[in-house]
């Protein structure tokens, strides 16, 4: 089947130069490469909200209660 995709020019010129080192078509390159992303595992997509989750790490935990302006004042001068 033929269609029309809008590619970027950079995208399309590295595109032609893969093509012709493998001799085969810029079409056979685009339809393998389809094909690859579509055999993705389902877990690889974004979920149904639409984004991926962000992500998140331990931080070790609260050096200072920020609601005590002293001891919030004492930490930030201890880390200069």
């Amino acid at each position: 089947m033929k269609t029309t995709l809008n590619i970027d020019d950079s995208v399309i010129q590295r595109l032609r130069e893969a093509a012709a080192r493998r001799g085969t078509t810029m079409s056979a390159l685009v339809e393998a490469g389809l094909r690859r992303v579509l055999a993705e595992p389902k877990q690889m997509d974004a979920p149904s909200g639409g984004l991926a989750p962000l992500p998140t790490w331990h931080s070790g935990g609260f050096r200072v209660d920020i609601a005590d302006r002293d001891a919030l004042y004492q930490a930030m001068e201890e880390e200069e």
